[in-house]
């Protein structure tokens, strides 16, 4: 199917899932990379805490709080 067509079906509304693949789907400019940080261990129990209490895991806290300074600086 070209790209014209393949537009053309999404315009309308229809569901063009099964022209995809899904396994080869990239997010323009979130592509990701492994980083290392140390952090103090008070640093650890305190986003721990705060992770238990959100019912998230403990990178989940930290990318949003390091996105949301990020923002605050651009």
């Amino acid at each position: 199917m070209k790209a014209e067509e393949l537009d053309q079906k999404f315009e309308k509304g229809e569901d063009i899932t099964e022209f995809l693949d899904f396994a080869k789907a990239r997010r323009p400019g979130r592509e990701s990379r492994r980083v290392n940080v140390d952090f103090p261990e008070w640093m650890i129990h305190s986003l721990d805490k705060e992770a238990k209490r959100l019912g998230v895991p403990r990178q989940s806290i930290i990318k949003i709080w390091i996105a949301e300074r990020l923002k605050e600086l651009s």
